[in-house]
């Protein structure tokens, strides 16, 4: 039974994780990009704006590029006070212009002390593995002192019990090394054998058929609990059946 489900799942992950399957995909947003710190910044945005109809959110990530003049970085970093005018209508869903000014004085920030986003997902000191990386970073992400309360429901951490989806999500574009041509792997500082699963709807809907989930609820043990039964197939990269099980829930219908 094993494995059958395993020779079936790297079928799929043969099957989705190709450059054709970017078009549909928010993870073509950062596609559009070959300077690192766009690739950053708009993957992330693209990662936290990733819940309704897939089209709507590729839309809306090509509107926020075109506000920031097609060049989110050299923006970010670069622009005067009257530039942000035009980013005050700027929604998708629960998202607003104030979460949006948040997320770039965030970035200003950041890149004003570093070269690349990899370094807000190192916490200092001991703590190692993805669960310390998202706690440290929604820390972090908040410490600006003029952070809005109501932008803080749109970056999650393991310490809410929430599965992380987005931010998983974004960490295996970033992280996660092939040919295939779909994740970027520019960072190094997270091995691939450590990232767990971006579990959403379809991924939980069609693992629990496969019998990969036995957790009633969906919360982050259960995004530990199916990373834990995919790194029985791959120990060195179990994230990449994120493509099967997200084709076989989306694409599928499974």
């Amino acid at each position: 039974m094993i494995e059958n489900l395993k020779s079936f799942l790297d079928a799929k992950v043969a099957q989705y994780n190709r450059p054709d399957f970017i078009k549909n995909d928010p993870v073509s947003i950062p596609h559009l990009f070959t300077k690192k710190q766009d690739i950053e910044i708009m993957g992330f945005w693209a990662a936290t704006l990733a819940w309704g109809q897939r089209v709507t959110i590729i839309n809306k990530c090509k509107e926020l590029i075109s506000l920031m003049d097609g060049a989110p970085y050299d923006f970010i970093m670069n622009h005067q006070e009257p530039d942000l005018k035009k980013l005050l209508h700027f929604k998708h869903r629960t998202f607003n212009d104030i979460d949006t000014l948040y997320f770039i004085s965030f970035f200003r920030y950041h890149y004003s002390n570093y070269a690349s986003l990899e370094d807000a997902f190192v916490p200092p000191g001991p703590l190692k593995g993805v669960e310390a990386s998202l706690n440290y970073f929604r820390t972090y992400f908040f410490s600006l002192p003029d952070h809005p309360r109501r932008t803080m429901k749109h970056v999650s951490a393991p310490s809410q019990k929430s599965t992380c989806k987005r931010l998983n999500m974004f960490l295996r574009w970033m992280v996660r090394k092939d040919n295939c041509g779909v994740d970027f792997g520019i960072w190094n500082k997270i091995k691939p054998s450590e990232l767990i699963m971006p579990c959403d709807l379809h991924v939980d809907r069609v693992a629990r058929k496969l019998q990969l989930i036995t957790r009633k609820q969906t919360d982050w043990q259960t995004a530990i609990e199916l990373t834990e039964r995919l790194r029985e197939f791959d120990p060195a990269d179990p994230v990449k059946y994120d493509f099967a099980l997200f084709g076989l829930g989306i694409e599928e219908k499974f």
